[in-house]
């Protein structure tokens, strides 16, 4: 059929062309491959199913996609596609991985073999940010790199040699963090140096892999929002920052960011080891207690991502190096725990309806797009915040689940529900639901600056409007 067709008009082409700029062309995009990548996760208790997830992937101009285990049906569902996928091993079985090579090759022949065939998995990554979990320090952190090798090993032995093998690793692998300035001077933890990270990096130098590092300019950017700018950190320029000792200058977050770890790198004697970014991008929503997290930011930073790794890759370290990227991530993901953050990355709702437009392979140009909502929080918000229980839990009150909840938050601190005891100013209305709002709030309020979330299995959320009632008042974030 294709042969068949006529060629357009030559006079009609400058308009062909502006026509797919202006709407994207995502059919097209989808099936080039050539986008930035998109990291699937599924914590989320009512997202589409994995082959609607593949067409939103390929909606979305994405070029490959990360998962974070070897879930049968999501490797079906993008088998045929063409799309690179990056499988992980879990941390958990890391240990068993490295004492065995027998359980290396069990795995490698269960959940990766099967799916070769028609599934073009391009890399298999031991481990998500095990350097930063200090309770697996003993447990799995020497075990690291034998488990990779072990894993190699089997591909190996199999005469896999598509399949590459890494690591992911946050930035916190760094002595000073996601933020060392100037990038010149980072170098990597004492405690995982030389233990780790350079049996890791002399590892990848001799397979020919990548250093997959998880990048956000988003939390360097909230974290010192007085001294970095924003645009800065949404590569949308104006501000510079040259490196007193290389003198390299840099025009965006994420290119520092990134040098700093090849600076590292550098420091153990592996300074030409290939980076690849495990995980990047920006969140569409926050607690009030954050800043910047908004629907407006985030299409910013990775709308501009997009094209400048598609025209600029590399960094003023390494110009032109081209390198994977993961943007983070498919969906907001509402069971993920922690700060209001940590539900708010995706690029598409739970209902698979786009958060915002976006070209993943960057072609699209930014005047094309339509108006984002204005940013409301990129600035602290500075008044009175409580935490109560959410809306939607109101309104399908589990009565186990928020029961439980409320149980949590009375056994912690110093008298955190002494106030909805029988007599208590709160003690009425007696109910559940009231008695839960008293109670998290009481808990988050007394706990919050040593690392409380109002959280709760996704039972609370954050409120500016002041829940207290007749003598029943509610201490407020400028109480604590």
């Amino acid at each position: 059929m294709a042969a068949s067709m006529a060629a357009p008009p030559l006079w009609a082409l400058p308009f062909l062309l502006l026509l797919c700029a202006a709407f994207s062309c995502h059919a097209a995009h989808g099936m080039s491959g050539h986008g930035i990548g998109v990291n699937y996760g599924r914590v989320a208790d009512d997202i589409p199913p994995p082959r609607r997830s593949v067409e939103l992937l390929r909606a979305a101009g994405a070029g490959s996609v990360k998962i974070y285990d070897a879930n049968p049906g999501v490797l079906r569902a993008l088998a045929g596609t063409r799309l690179p996928v990056s499988i992980m091993v879990p941390n958990e079985i890391i240990p068993n991985v490295a004492a065995a090579a027998a359980a290396a090759d069990r795995w490698v022949a269960e959940n990766l073999v099967p799916y070769l065939l028609e599934t073009r998995v391009k890399f298999l990554l031991v481990g998500n940010e095990v350097l930063s979990d200090t309770s697996i320090a003993t447990s799995t952190w020497p075990r690291l790199v034998p488990a990779m090798e072990n894993l190699h090993r089997s591909l190996r032995a199999r005469g896999i040699s598509s399949v590459k093998i890494g690591t992911t690793l946050a930035m916190d692998a760094l002595a000073d963090g996601a933020f060392p300035r100037p990038p010149s001077a980072a170098a990597f933890r004492a405690d995982i140096a030389e233990a780790v990270v350079r049996p890791l990096l002399h590892f990848l130098n001799g397979t020919n892999s990548y250093y997959f590092v998880d990048a956000y300019p988003y939390f360097v950017w909230s974290g010192n929002n007085l001294t970095v700018p924003l645009d800065y950190a949404l590569f949308q320029g104006g501000a510079r920052y040259v490196d007193p000792v290389t003198r390299l200058t840099y025009t965006n977050l994420l290119d520092e960011m990134l040098d700093a770890v090849v600076v590292a790198m550098a420091k153990l004697g592996y300074g030409h080891v290939k980076l690849a970014i495990a995980e990047t991008g920006w969140p569409n929503g926050c607690d009030y207690d954050q800043i910047g997290g908004n629907v407006h930011n985030a299409a910013i930073y990775n709308r501009n991502l997009a094209i400048h790794m598609a025209k600029n890759p590399g960094t003023p370290a390494r110009p032109g190096a081209k390198m994977p990227v993961f943007v983070f991530s498919l969906y907001n993901e509402d069971l993920k725990a922690g700060p209001g953050t940590e539900r708010h990355w995706g690029l598409y709702y739970a209902n698979g309806t786009a958060v915002y437009e976006i070209d993943l392979t960057g072609r699209r140009p930014l005047w094309s797009y339509p108006p984002l909502p204005a940013p409301e929080n990129n600035t602290p918000y500075k008044g009175p915040i409580w935490c109560v229980l959410s809306a939607a839990a109101s309104k399908k009150l589990n009565e186990t689940a928020v029961g439980n909840a409320l149980a949590y938050a009375c056994g912690q601190g110093n008298g955190t529900c002494d106030a909805i005891q029988p007599g208590g100013k709160c003690f009425l209305p007696n109910t559940t639901a009231a008695h839960a709002s008293y109670a998290f709030n009481s808990y988050w309020q007394q706990l919050r600056k040593i690392g409380a979330t109002c959280y709760f299995n996704n039972l609370a959320e954050q409120t500016i409007k002041n829940p207290s009632h007749g003598s029943c008042k509610f201490r407020s974030s400028l109480d604590s």
